[in-house]
């Protein structure tokens, strides 16, 4: 069965009205979307900012008559809100196996993989991890996650322990695991990450050692590896707190930070935490450290 989708794109403050208006006219589902890739840093818990320019797309049955919709939007909203409403026919098919079809087993470093069930990998010393559609960012396709993935790669953690905060989907803290970690701590305020890295570990067969925990449930405590993907603003107003996870000549890993951010979350950890030089991709850094 098709579908109709109604795009529009509005000022912040108009977003929750057209959310509204789409819900009362039937919309199945609303998204909320960057409509000029402005970058949004990560909300501390309960907050819900929007992007300047922002697209509401609402989903409708395939049957809705689409002269009709526009009609009682344009009848709502002034022309200047309405005038670049656009409606489009979505096919229906088979979401997740869609999914599934754009997403390829990825190495990271030499021999560390993330792969979707059912393919397979053709190098006998691999490091495999298996990975579907969850609830949780993080597949490794994000430059800052690939960035992770590669240190994970090539550092030593045999017997180490770990701790994963702000863990999303769970994969570096299971990474960090296959690659020989002997136990790991995955923190998340977000009930679903927590959900989406349980199922992920069981998938991995390293759910005994992965103990789970929300942000108000951790107490903190020294280990070995601390890997922290957030995003800059969140590593600056939590350096207090992600320093003293780190044990003594432990290991610091930090991602989620632009290029021009980078100083600024240096100076927030330092004196404690010394930096090796910044890994770059895509104009996204990733920091190293060890705690002297």
């Amino acid at each position: 069965m098709p579908w109709l989708q109604a795009h529009l794109e509005v000022e912040k403050s108009r977003a929750p009205l057209v959310e509204l208006l789409f819900e009362q006219l039937g919309a199945l589902s609303i998204t909320l979307e960057d409509a000029r890739d402005e970058p949004m840093l990560e909300p501390p818990p309960g907050a819900m900012p929007l992007w300047r320019d922002t697209r509401v797309t609402g989903l409708f049955e395939g049957a809705t008559d689409a002269d009709h919709l526009r009609a009682r939007i344009d009848a709502a909203l002034n022309l200047e809100n309405s005038r670049n409403l656009s409606l489009e026919i979505l096919e229906d098919q088979a979401w997740e196996r869609a999914w599934l079809d754009h997403f390829q087993p990825m190495r990271f470093g030499r021999k560390l993989w993330i792969c979707p069930t059912g393919r397979e990998i053709d190098q006998p010393d691999a490091t495999i991890i298996h990975l579907d559609p969850g609830l949780a960012f993080g597949t490794g396709t994000h430059p800052t996650t690939a960035l992770c993935l590669e240190w994970i790669d090539g550092t030593d953690l045999q017997d180490k322990s770990v701790i994963d905060f702000g863990c999303g989907s769970g994969i570096l803290a299971i990474a960090a695991l296959k690659r020989g970690a002997r136990q790991a701590i995955a923190v998340d305020h977000d009930p679903q990450a927590l959900v989406a890295t349980r199922s992920n570990a069981r998938r991995n067969g390293v759910s005994e050692r992965l103990t789970t925990l929300a942000a108000d449930e951790f107490h903190p405590q020294e280990t070995d590896v601390v890997l922290a993907n957030i995003l800059a603003n969140v590593l600056i107003d939590l350096s207090a707190l992600i320093r003293s996870l780190v044990s003594p000549w432990g290991q610091l890993l930090l991602s989620g930070v632009l290029q021009d951010q980078a100083d600024q979350v240096i100076q927030a950890y330092a004196p404690d935490i010394g930096f090796e030089p910044p890994a770059v991709l895509e104009g996204w850094v990733r920091l190293q450290g060890l705690r002297a």
